[in-house]
Formats: structure tokens, sequence, C-alpha cells
């Protein structure tokens, strides 16, 4: 039975990868850790830091990617959780889980920027994929991801999702989940087979 959302579940190491001082861990998220995860969030998407890594939104939107209420009702969701990746006791990552049937449904993923490119995201993602299997046996990983996100969109390609074609609105008018600077965005449902 996984861990209640107040309690913390025991680090997990992984191989340690090459260049690399300590091996990654990943544990659920705790209330302690909102402030550090919506500051890891922001870093990877929005605003000049996230320009240090591939992974930023900030020529589509401007505004904030999350915020505290938003965090901490992922970390105190009782059909998920917030995995955590660390190195040497330092959160480095992060991704939501939230088990949705028969599929689990992955979002909230960062990596700090200046780590990002180096095959830290591949790993996280199979401990996501891993996790969602292990934890309530689904059979599928789906994520919503802007449309216009193309090499975002490749990188998932290649890590075995597909896209479908679905597509449904942004949020436009709602600024929790940023201040759009095109009026053509759209969010695409991806897929992957756990089996």
């Amino acid at each position: 039975m996984p861990p209640t959302s107040r309690q913390s579940a025991a680090p997990q190491p992984l191989p340690q990868q090459s260049g690399s001082a300590a091996p990654l861990t990943f544990r659920r998220a705790v209330d302690a850790d909102i402030p550090g995860l919506v500051a890891l969030v922001e870093s990877a998407y929005r605003g000049d830091a996230s320009r240090a890594g591939w992974t930023t939104e900030a020529d589509l939107l401007a505004g904030r990617r999350t915020d505290p209420d938003g965090v901490a009702a992922v970390v105190r969701a009782e059909d998920g959780q917030l995995l955590v990746a660390e190195r040497d006791g330092e959160m480095i990552a992060c991704c939501q889980l939230e088990h949705r049937g028969d599929h689990v449904y992955f979002g909230m993923f960062a990596v700090r920027p200046e780590l990002q490119g180096g095959g830290l995201g591949k790993t996280i993602i199979a401990e996501a994929e891993r996790t969602a299997r292990d934890t309530w046996g689904a059979r599928e990983m789906r994520m919503t991801v802007i449309r216009q996100r193309e090499e975002l969109i490749a990188w998932y390609e290649r890590r075995g999702y597909r896209r479908t074609g679905e597509l449904s609105p942004f949020p436009y008018g709602d600024e929790r989940f940023g201040i759009p600077q095109r009026t053509d965005l759209e969010f695409e449902l991806l897929v992957k087979a756990l089996g």
C-alpha cells in the first residue's frame, strides 16, 4: 500500500549515472516540499531562468506555471502522488502521477534547467512508469502537452508515447495556468501502453 500523503516513502536508489557524484533517489513529496517544488516547476518552464534548459514555455506563456495551492493539491491527492527525484539530498526533478482507473495521468514534470539534456528525464519518466505499474497496476500512461511544443512532443515520442490527435482547449482567461502569448494554444493527448 502506498504511504499516505503525509508520509514519505523510503528513497529508492537507482544505479549511479555517468559523471554524477551520487545516485538518484525517488520519494513521494510531502507538505514540507511544497515551496521547493513550486520553485522547481517555475524554474523549468517560466521566466529567464527557464531558458537555461530546453523545456521552457517562456515564449508561449508568461506568468506562473503553478502556485503553492496547486502543488499542495497534488501532494495531498489521495489518488496520486508527486514523485520527487533527489541527488545528494537535493531536489532536482519531480512529476505528478494521478491514478484514473486503468491509467495514470502524468504531469507537472520538471527537471532543473541546468541539468536538462543529460539523460535525467529518461530516467525519471522510466521511474514514473514503473511506479504507475507497480502502485496501481496501470496499463497506460496519459499526458497532455501544448501541441505547439513540437520538440517536447518528439522527445515523448522517442520514449514510446503516441500522439492521439485528441485536442483540448487551453484555459484562456485563467491566469493560474499562465498568460498566453498567442491565441492558438491547445493541448494534445499523448498515451503510452505500460504492458
